[in-house]
């Protein structure tokens, strides 16, 4: 197995919303419950500004995680310093060090766009993520309880930050 890890382009757009459904499908790893089709990420890449950034894992071609770093906010300039990160990778490659190469080409670009501080919502029940952030030296900073409902079944929230 051999992952490369580069920035995310248009083209990517049809890979990144096979790892969507795969995740979606799980409903248990993200708050997030509808698949984005290639048509929402080929827009969604092209939106992005010049301080934000998706990159993508690759294995002969095919793409098996991503990561993503939003702004905070499109509308406050007192948020600037402040970014927004989710990580997802295809089952059959977690643990296998791919999110730590994700998040080391994230944090680098973070750095060179004056990021000072990253943020991560992440399920309260998805225990394997948590480990995953504070591993990058993430710490949980708050909880919104019952945040998350699918299916009928309520999980919080856990926001985590990193700063530079």
């Amino acid at each position: 197995m051999t992952i490369a890890i580069r920035r995310a382009i248009l083209e990517d757009a049809a890979g990144i919303s096979a790892v969507w459904e795969a995740i979606v499908a799980e409903k248990i790893y993200s708050a997030v419950d509808r698949v984005f089709t290639p048509d929402e990420q080929r827009e969604y890449l092209g939106a992005l500004s010049p301080r934000e950034a998706r990159f993508v894992a690759e294995d002969g071609g095919r793409i098996v995680g991503f990561q993503t770093l939003d702004r905070w906010s499109n509308f406050m300039t007192s948020t600037l310093h402040v970014g927004q990160l989710g990580t997802f990778v295809l089952k059959d490659y977690r643990g296998t060090g791919i999110g730590p190469r994700l998040a080391a080409a994230t944090f680098d670009f973070a750095r060179a766009h004056a990021y000072e501080k990253l943020v991560v919502f992440v399920r309260g029940s998805n225990s394997g993520a948590q480990a995953f952030y504070e591993s990058l030296g993430f710490r949980e900073c708050g909880r919104l309880t019952r945040q998350v409902e699918i299916d009928g079944k309520y999980d919080d929230e856990v926001l985590m930050e990193l700063a530079f």
